[in-house]
């Protein structure tokens, strides 16, 4: 074995052959040809892997870096590199009166709102006020319209208001603004021309609040319309509340001291005050008296100052209605212009040889002067008056309806109740021929009305007799005005357990000769007993107004 020679195997391995480099150039060395190849080594597949390792390891650590430890950080930073959408104010439409005067405007605050300025005192219920855009405690807004919430601000809204616009803000992580575009442009509000006239609004708010403070009464109302459009030239309530205080807030004393106010400076009393209207619905009582053929123009009522009718409970005790005082003998003329309590309780409920209306036909005629219907004035809320009738009463008391409840309803007492703006509309029906417009706060309207079944001869009577009131019956103050005929009713409602207060009532239209306008003043709770009222008041407006706008007594 030690001698075994050993088996070699006859293949020759690539590493024995040895090359004689003379040979070289006898090969193809492009095609590797006379050259040696050797396998890649182990200690290079190592180095490779550590090498790609260590890199990998680079990425992931880098990638656990950016998401886990300051991903907040970045998220915050890449949120604040944004395009952030900010609000352009549309302007809110202005207000202005019949002339052009501003009475609502719009003034620029800091952050690009705008802000309402408006016209006061005297037009707080009239033109109302705004809730402006609101802001969350980052500052964002969250409510980014002016909205009108009362009055005019709150009626005309929509073409007030106009459209907010979008701009496109683009910021830098340090809030630095890098560009900005409008990608949604503003339309602004629509201006708005009313009927009002400012000098008339101010005139009768001064007339009112002064009476008021003076004698002194709760409050007031006041109405100036045209009677053939219906077209409001002034409406004013006090006390009043001031618009610039409830749209911006504050002061918030002043806020709380009017919701506390016993005279309700909240309560726009032409449209929303309901009251016992007096003697005021005589002249549409006298209307349809003569239309219904209950009197004629020559019927002649005695007051001897009181009535007596028997009562069904106690003979020995008759029911007795009392006149204001010894009238003595009236015809419908002058039963209007001295304000006769007898001649319209009888005309309403009967009396000796006249039936008088009764309470159904009363109820239908101050129903047909639209005593008990919307005017239909843009303003929210607009109350309706109210009638009795035997059936509310027998629904509200159980009682029974007596001749005095018809008396007293026919004098406007018991539980009648009107809106100053419903009166004004019903005087305006007898003084331009029996046409019950509907009021508008805008200039030049398009006229609607209905027409009220009076022939245009009985209420040239009721006329006449509002005429003879201002010459020499109740509404005597206003003859002395030099400038303008007028022809006036008044009115006194009295109010209090004791009838210690009374509402005091003046309403007519101008010129007389041809008339364009109605006037209606209430003047509320003032002391029983006071001479000065409704008709004091319309004397100072009328003679303010002819002295700062006399074009409206031509």
């Amino acid at each position: 074995m030690f001698g075994k020679r050993r088996y070699q195997d006859p293949e020759l391995n690539p590493d024995e052959i040895f090359l004689d480099a003379s040979n070289l150039p006898e090969f193809n060395q492009n095609s590797l040809e006379g050259r040696l190849e050797k396998p890649v080594a182990r200690t290079t597949y190592l180095g490779l892997g550590i090498f790609v390792f260590f890199i990998f390891s680079a990425l992931v650590a880098q990638a656990a870096n950016l998401e886990l430890v300051k991903g907040s950080t970045y998220a915050t930073q890449s949120e604040k590199n944004r395009l952030r959408p900010d609000v352009l104010f549309a302007q809110r439409g202005a207000i202005l009166d019949r002339n052009g005067v501003p009475l609502v405007s719009n003034i620029q605050a800091n952050d690009g709102s705008t802000k309402r300025t408006y016209a006061t005192p005297g037009f707080g219920h009239l033109l109302g006020y705004v809730s402006y855009p609101k802001k969350d405690s980052t500052g964002n807004y969250y409510d980014t319209d002016i909205t009108g919430l009362a009055g005019v601000e709150s009626a005309f809204n929509s073409t007030l208001a106009g459209k907010n616009g979008t701009l496109l803000v683009e910021e830098d992580a340090l809030g630095h603004v890098q560009s900005q575009g409008t990608v949604q442009p503003t339309v602004n509000g629509t201006p708005l021309t009313l009927s009002v006239d400012s000098r008339a609004q101010t005139a009768f708010y001064n007339a009112i609040k002064t009476t008021a403070d003076k004698i002194p009464f709760q409050g007031g109302a006041g109405i100036l319309m045209n009677i053939d459009t219906g077209e409001i030239v002034a409406m004013t309530s006090y006390p009043e509340y001031d618009p610039n205080v409830l749209s911006s807030g504050g002061p918030s004393d002043v806020i709380a001291g009017y919701s506390t106010d016993p005279r309700q400076p909240y309560l726009d009393r032409p449209v929303n005050g309901l009251y016992t209207p007096g003697s005021v619905v005589k002249p549409l009582e006298a209307s349809g008296a003569l239309t219904d053929g209950v009197i004629t123009p020559e019927t002649v009522i005695t007051s001897t100052g009181s009535i007596s009718v028997p009562n069904p409970y106690d003979a020995a005790h008759p029911n007795v209605f009392k006149d204001w005082k010894v009238l003595g003998p009236l015809t419908v003329r002058t039963g209007i212009a001295y304000s006769s309590d007898v001649f319209f309780y009888t005309v309403g409920g009967g009396f000796g040889p006249i039936k008088g209306l009764g309470i159904d036909r009363l109820d239908y005629w101050f129903q047909q002067f639209g005593l008990t219907t919307p005017t239909g004035i843009q303003l929210a809320g607009e109350k309706t008056g109210f009638l009795p009738t035997p059936a509310w009463k027998l629904s509200t008391t159980g009682g029974k309806w007596n001749i005095g409840d018809t008396y007293h309803t026919a004098i406007g007492q018991y539980a009648v109740q009107i809106t100053p703006l419903e009166e004004a509309r019903a005087i305006a029906a007898v003084a331009n021929g029996g046409n019950l417009v509907q009021p508008t706060l805008l200039k030049n309207p398009t006229v609607v009305s209905t027409k009220v079944p009076v022939s245009a001869a009985d209420l040239e009577i009721v006329r006449e007799g509002m005429r003879l009131g201002a010459t020499e019956g109740t509404s005597v103050g206003l003859n002395d005005l030099s400038f303008v005929n007028v022809a006036g009713k008044t009115g006194t409602a009295q109010l209090g357990f004791h009838n210690e207060y009374y509402n005091s009532w003046a309403v007519g239209f101008f010129p007389y000769e041809h008339p364009k306008y109605v006037y209606v003043v209430v003047m509320e709770k003032g002391p029983a007993g006071n001479a000065i009222g409704g008709i004091y008041v319309i004397h100072q407006f009328l003679t303010a107004l002819h002295s700062v706008a006399p074009e409206y007594f031509q």
